[in-house]
């Protein structure tokens, strides 16, 4: 997913390696990961039973809803049983020492 602005959510301090933290952008709940040393962004709940994606841990590029064990590529947002299956992802950049995601359109 592109376009709109990029916000703020938090210092890259904020975020521990393999874990995410939950912001509300606009009016959407969206998990932001740390995995090696990367950011990714994507929608916060587990479309299996709307679990917070960013409370499960993420290892390799994968992270583990903590309810259910659904595992989802936090690249592409893909389901990994079925990648027809997919959660919305969210550009983010990091300026400085803060992580911003790029805010979707319907959420501005």
């Amino acid at each position: 997913m592109s376009g709109g602005e990029f916000q703020t959510v938090c210092a890259t301090s904020a975020i521990p390696e393999g874990q995410g933290r939950a912001f509300l952008i606009g009016d959407r709940m969206i998990a932001v990961f740390r995995d090696e040393g990367h950011y990714t962004a994507m929608d916060d709940f587990c479309p299996h039973m709307g679990a917070s994606l960013a409370e499960g841990c993420v290892q390799d590029g994968v992270v583990t809803c903590p309810w259910h064990a659904w595992t989802f590529s936090v690249r592409d947002g893909a389901w990994r049983s079925n990648p027809r299956t997919k959660v919305d992802v969210f550009e983010v950049r990091v300026v400085g020492d803060e992580v911003q995601v790029q805010v979707p359109p319907s959420a501005s």
